[in-house]
């Protein structure tokens, strides 16, 4: 029985091996028509472009992505710890303490976040106030994106602010300007006074040192850092009290295993949050509108594809003879049919090596040299790409499957029309 099945195996093998020799001579040999080459050659030319366009689309997505993490990384730290509900915390428990003695945890910076309002001279504008403890500094990255001035929030004798670049814009902010900004919060542990409204604002004078920019909009526009110490007297914080931990990991640990260990730590009563949960919204739309692109250019990779209907229809009625000599000579329906079958796979491969090739190389110009500029006024010059193999195996898969669709239809009709069983 065992060789049995050894030897039906080996007839299978040897039946598909013929048929791929057959439909490969078909494929390149001279055809009675010169038409058909032509059309075949036509075929793959069109999956070839289609297959060039995935490449370069899909790996300048790449390359956005990793920009655009890259400039967030510069001011997310590597875990956010934050409550499931509610806005503050006490980070005096035993937990914490606990975090912080991990090996794992390099810096762990203590953060306020709250709504505030900014006077400077007779311009105003509601900002996003974050109070940072001294780790901050060398938990992220934040001279790399000094816009203006430096990064420092207390020089000894005063309170320092360090606003991002669009709320600088607006307020008319300079990192060397002797006048004052002006914080208002309102009083937590009071009532309003409705005879002197103004009294129940908690106001805190402070001075820019510096400029930050992160080039994303929801920083640049809304952020002041200040000290935690500011923070906690503007808005009426004891010394225990933070809306935030960031956490800056040590090199070469397992993000995602130290992200699991702590977030078992603290329960489900905290949020534990990489870089790409903190900004998750943003790299969902990234990835949808990624993987819609991906769709489209899919679509009209298929519509190419169907010219291996015209070029495969044309190419079985030139080999009608050869179709008769090859049932003569013992060769059954499902044979001629993968011949084919094959015939139209080869004009998908021929022209998706041709189109990964030229993609690849393409994309690699321009990672490399970037001939391909974007105009001024955007973040980089010229268009960011990043080419990953993983993209070029789906492109490839995604070319077969076209190929194997387009083909199917003809080789039916061989079946049917030329009687074969």
């Amino acid at each position: 029985m065992s060789r049995t099945k050894t030897g039906i195996f080996h007839d299978y093998l040897t039946g598909i091996s013929f048929s791929f020799r057959i439909s490969r001579r078909y494929l390149f040999s001279k055809k009675s028509h010169n038409a058909i080459n032509i059309i075949s050659g036509i075929s793959a030319s069109g999956v070839a472009v289609g297959t060039m366009a995935l490449v370069v689309v899909l790996s300048i997505f790449n390359g956005f992505d990793t920009l655009i993490t890259n400039m967030f990384s510069n001011f997310d730290p590597d875990l956010k710890i934050t409550l499931t509900h509610g806005k503050s915390f006490n980070d005096s428990t035993q937990a914490f303490s606990e975090i912080k003695k991990m090996t794992s945890v390099a810096y762990f910076t203590e953060v306020i976040e709250e709504n505030a309002l900014l006077r400077f001279k007779e311009k105003q504008m509601p900002v996003t106030i974050k109070g940072v403890s001294n780790d901050f500094e060398k938990m992220t990255r934040i001279d790399s994106i000094m816009y203006d001035g430096k990064f420092q929030l207390y020089d000894g004798a005063f309170e320092r602010a360090v606003p991002g670049v669009g709320v600088a814009s607006i307020l008319g902010l300079g990192a060397h300007f002797v006048d004052p900004l002006y914080i208002y919060a309102p009083k937590r542990t009071s009532t309003i006074n409705l005879l002197r409204p103004e009294t129940s604002f908690n106001q805190i004078g402070t001075f820019v040192s510096g400029i930050f920019s992160v080039k994303q909009l929801q920083y640049d526009d809304h952020y002041v850092i200040v000290s935690i110490n500011l923070a906690r007297q503007l808005f009426e914080y004891d010394v225990h009290t933070v809306s935030a931990i960031e956490l800056k990991l040590s090199d070469g640990v397992d993000k995602q295993k130290v992200q699991q260990q702590i977030q078992h730590i603290l329960g489900n009563q905290f949020l534990v949050k990489n870089r790409y949960e903190q900004q998750e919204s943003f790299f969902n739309i990234m990835k949808i509108e990624k993987w819609i692109t991906y769709l489209i250019l899919s679509f009209i990779l298929l519509i190419a594809s169907f010219n291996i209907i015209g070029s495969l229809s044309m190419l079985i009625i030139d080999k009608k003879d050869d179709i008769q000599t090859l049932r003569h000579l013992g060769a059954n329906g499902q044979m001629i049919k993968r011949i084919f079958l094959f015939e139209g796979w080869l004009i998908s491969i021929v022209g998706a090596m041709g189109g990964i090739v030229a993609g690849t190389l393409l994309s690699l110009l321009q990672q490399y040299f970037g001939f391909l500029k974007m105009g001024s006024g955007y973040v980089v010059d010229a268009y960011p790409v990043v080419t990953k193999v993983s993209d070029i195996l789906l492109v490839f898969t995604t070319v077969l499957i076209m190929g194997f669709l387009a083909a199917y239809y003809p080789v039916r009709y061989v079946k049917t029309k030329q009687n074969i069983e």
